[in-house]
């Protein structure tokens, strides 16, 4: 079995949670509430039962992206890197992995290349460095992919993902440290080169 190291939570993703669930949660409770006032008032049930149940719904969806909001991560591994949310798991094997370099959020996505709906999102995360990792080829099709993480995983159409964390340089070290030791011939470490050497330096 593959060795692992640490888990580093996807800093988007985390994001998107914290920014939605309570705004669902609100409404939900504002649901209950006008449930509760159609009740007082002697409604059908059949009214006031509709607004309880779509209540109850969105508290569960708020409370439930309360406690996932985390659990979104990036993993490295001895042969490959994982990247895991709740509903999508990929492993990436390093034989893909053409390069790693780090750059600012704000220069992957100037507020003028975004949807407006986007702009508030980016905003306390332009300051933030990502690693985008290059690759060769994508697990899946980059469609299939957009369906379960956000654009702001890819700057445009090429293979890669952008990967926001909090310690990006201790994430970036501990990716070449586990990269470079599953090669087991020579020759591959002599074709290799340090992902941190391509990291500019500030």
């Amino acid at each position: 079995m593959a060795k692992g190291g640490r888990r580093y939570p996807l800093v988007v993703y985390t994001h998107m949670m914290n920014r939605w669930y309570p705004v669902i949660l609100f409404l939900g409770l504002a649901l209950l509430g006008m449930t509760l006032a159609l009740y007082i008032w002697g409604f059908e049930e059949w009214r006031w039962l509709g607004f309880a149940s779509v209540g109850v719904f969105c508290i569960f969806v708020g409370l439930m992206m309360f406690l996932l909001r985390k659990s979104a991560y990036v993993q490295p591994f001895s042969d490959h890197l994982r990247l895991a949310t709740p509903f999508l798991r990929l492993n990436i094997s390093y034989k893909r992995l053409r390069r790693a370099s780090s750059t600012n959020m704000g220069a992957l996505f100037p507020p003028k290349s975004v949807p407006k709906s986007m702009v508030d999102i980016i905003a306390p995360l332009s300051k933030m460095s990502a690693i985008v990792i290059e690759l060769t080829s994508l697990p899946m099709s980059q469609a299939a992919l957009r369906l379960f993480l956000s654009p702001l995983f890819f700057k445009d159409k090429t293979p890669h993902f952008v990967l926001l964390v909090d310690d990006w340089m201790r994430f970036s070290a501990e990716l070449e440290s586990m990269r470079t030791g599953s090669t087991t011939s020579a020759p591959q470490k002599t074709r290799d080169t340090s992902i941190l050497s391509r990291l500019p330096r500030k």
